[in-house]
């Protein structure tokens, strides 16, 4: 799925409205019902609704929720907020349409606030994803004013305050939803940890625009839904063979680190790969072959620490850096890989860590190679940034000049291709905020390139794998409780 800006998005509904042909005082009222169409399935009719509107389209949307809500017995309450003399057309038609069953009650001050019951529900449709400036006077003391209250509240399309393609300012007025249905598309927005609590958990109720229009338009920003991500899959043929699923090599493991090693072995035979070997330091060994018997052991002749890259020579794919440590000897064992290796490679952890500390070697990277950082990992390694929108662009800018693929690990992880198009990602829980989920991410990317996908398509799928087997593991074990090996237990497609 596409993400869209506020331009975009506002040529598409245009060109909807021409092309379909459809007014656009109809299309509010498709995407009202939209709207509608979870807000029944989500709250039961006999809790009352408080809707606050806006005199622009957002609030014409707010409206038009009102009356229909209200014809399905709900018990509306309707404030308009008299923060401008102009209205938009479409809200002016919805408020004639809304007098025929509900009057509702201005809002000229603060002063005249209504009071709300705890089990009334709030609807936000004060300001649209059109916004271009921040919400001040009457807007933003009303906007804080219903931060203020205990409701459960729900905004129309993006909360009010929000930009749906830039920063806000820390000190802004945004409505803090518990629900946010998005018309269409996500915004950029609710993908950037810094708006979490202005998202709150969002749904996209599909409007009906173009088709023609979304699959023309260009865009550097996806989202990974179930769909996308299954018609990546390869099948698998009657006939094949262990040979036909490629053979990785995994590089990781030190004293102490080495169940980092057994993590990434684990999901990497758990997502398909038809031989795996895996070279560690040699206190490693009695572990690996107890732990990972699937795998071929190959010890390296250091006791604690990776001390020399073996043949490449029969691998598909290598994947390097979970457990891996920084010792000299192993920084070189990195170097000699970057000038050897001729298979797709993914860089991960320790490996990443040693890249950021030895910037030289950034050069040396092959093309398309996947490093998955987390952010702390990626600062070290890309520099810091004031907020995660020029934390997202100083990746883009990454990706494209040393022409690899950033897993951006968190929630919503965004796969940055060398083209600078990102990839977000749809699964995946806080429980998987815990120690060793990184390198079962590893070792399923890894099995991936092995298999022969291609690395953007194994970057996203193997992202969208490792979330799958995390949301399954929370629904068994629950996220407090949720572990690596919990993952890996629960990977498959």
């Amino acid at each position: 799925m596409k993400i869209l800006n506020v331009e975009q998005i506002r040529q598409l509904d245009a060109y909807t409205i021409e092309n379909e042909p459809i007014s656009s005082v109809d299309l509010m009222e498709r995407a009202s019902n939209g709207f509608v169409k979870w807000f029944c399935n989500q709250f039961v009719n006999t809790r009352p609704v408080c809707v606050f509107c806006g005199k622009g389209n957002n609030g014409g949307d707010g409206l038009a929720i009102a009356r229909i809500i209200a014809a399905m017995d709900y018990h509306v309450n309707v404030h308009i907020i008299e923060y401008s003399h102009d209205a938009s057309a479409d809200f002016q038609v919805n408020l004639e349409r809304l007098k025929n069953s509900i009057q509702p009650n201005s809002i000229h001050t603060l002063a005249d606030f209504p009071a709300i019951a705890p089990e009334a529900v709030l609807i936000d449709a004060v300001l649209g994803s059109g916004l271009s400036r921040a919400a001040e006077g009457l807007l933003g003391e009303i906007i804080n004013a219903i931060n203020n209250l205990p409701n459960k509240t729900v905004s129309v399309d993006i909360a009010s305050g929000l930009y749906a393609d830039k920063p806000n300012e820390r000190e802004d007025a945004i409505i803090k939803p518990d629900y946010t249905i998005s018309f269409q598309f996500p915004k950029l927005a609710f993908m950037l940890p810094q708006n979490a609590l202005f998202a709150g958990e969002w749904h996209i109720a599909d409007i009906g625009l173009s088709k023609n229009f979304i699959q023309q338009a260009q865009a550097p920003y996806y989202f990974t839904e179930k769909q996308s991500a299954e018609a990546i899959i390869k099948p698998r043929e009657k006939f094949s063979h262990k040979g036909t699923f490629g053979h990785a090599l995994l590089i990781a493991g030190s004293f102490g680190k080495m169940g980092a090693a057994v993590l990434s072995g684990k999901a990497c035979l758990r997502s398909g790969v038809g031989l795996l070997t895996m070279h560690f330091p040699a206190c490693g060994y009695d572990i690996m072959q107890i732990s990972v018997p699937e795998a071929m052991a190959v010890p390296d002749e250091s006791e604690k620490y990776v001390n020399e890259l073996p043949d490449l020579e029969s691998y598909s794919a290598v994947g390097i850096g979970p457990g891996l440590s920084k010792e000299a000897a192993t920084v070189k064992v990195v170097e000699q890989l970057l000038n050897s290796v001729k298979v797709p490679l993914i860089i991960d952890a320790d490996a990443l860590n040693i890249l950021s500390e030895n910037r030289f070697l950034l050069e040396k990277l092959p093309e398309n190679t996947i490093l998955t950082p987390h952010p702390k990992e990626f600062q070290r390694l890309a520099g810091e940034s004031k907020n995660e929108y020029e934390r997202l662009e100083i990746g883009r800018q990454f990706a494209v000049k040393y022409k690899v693929i950033i897993c951006l690990k968190g929630a919503n992880t965004a796969v940055i291709l060398p083209n600078g198009d990102v990839h977000f990602n749809s699964t995946g829980n806080a429980g998987m905020a815990t120690g060793g989920t990184g390198d079962v991410l590893t070792g399923i990317i890894t099995s991936l390139l092995a298999q022969k996908y291609a690395p953007a398509d194994a970057a996203i799928l193997g992202v969208y794998e490792h979330g799958l087997a995390g949301d399954r593991a929370a629904e068994k074990k629950g996220q407090s409780a949720l572990i690596a090996s919990d993952v890996v237990d629960c990977l498959g497609w």
